[in-house]
């Protein structure tokens, strides 16, 4: 959990910082979002945009459909406020498409030559990004590895420092397999 920069510094140190990149992520427009985005780019005041919005169910797999079939008072607002039918209709049209980008905390791809003549790149802060996400890196068929933070293995790095607190010398790979 704590140490996933290390490895991907590893990874680039090993194969080179032309072969090793991060991958990028997009945040898609969800259906709460969306709406205030809309209501925002609508003009609407941010108060009447919130009441919509706050109509839809804190769900993570909502949509403004199911949001619809869901809440009588958001289909009743569709059905007789002609602002809310513009409002809805608008963000059923962009609801799902990508929002923003981001570096994706796991994914990194690793090339035979440089990543950019495979794929193209850009910057997110001071990281070297991919500009196609996970799926489309793996479709390329080129090697995508993702560095999970894994919780388990930060308890058994503070699991060994505090047995090395009373025995220095203690490996974790000095227990034989099968110790109970």
């Amino acid at each position: 959990e704590r140490r996933r920069t290390e490895v991907i510094q590893h990874m680039v140190d090993t194969y080179g910082k032309d072969s090793v990149a991060q991958i990028t992520t997009f945040g898609t427009m969800k259906a709460k979002g969306v709406v205030r985005d809309v209501g925002r780019a609508l003009g609407m005041s941010f108060a009447e945009t919130d009441r919509i919005a706050k109509l839809v169910p804190d769900d993570l797999k909502m949509t403004i459909n199911k949001a619809l079939e869901a809440e009588p008072d958001l289909q009743k607002l569709y059905d007789t406020d002609p602002q809310v039918t513009e409002l809805i209709d608008t963000a059923l049209k962009v609801e799902g498409m990508p929002r923003h980008a981001s570096t994706h905390a796991a994914g990194v791809v690793i090339t035979a030559q440089p990543v950019n003549t495979y794929v193209p790149l850009s910057r997110n802060d001071d990281t070297v990004v991919t500009q196609y996400t996970m799926t489309t890196i793996e479709e390329l068929g080129l090697l995508k590895m993702d560095f999970l933070g894994l919780r388990n293995l930060t308890v058994l790095d503070d699991a060994v420092k505090m047995v090395q607190a009373r025995q220095p010398d203690f490996k974790l790979a000095d227990i034989p397999e099968g110790d109970p």
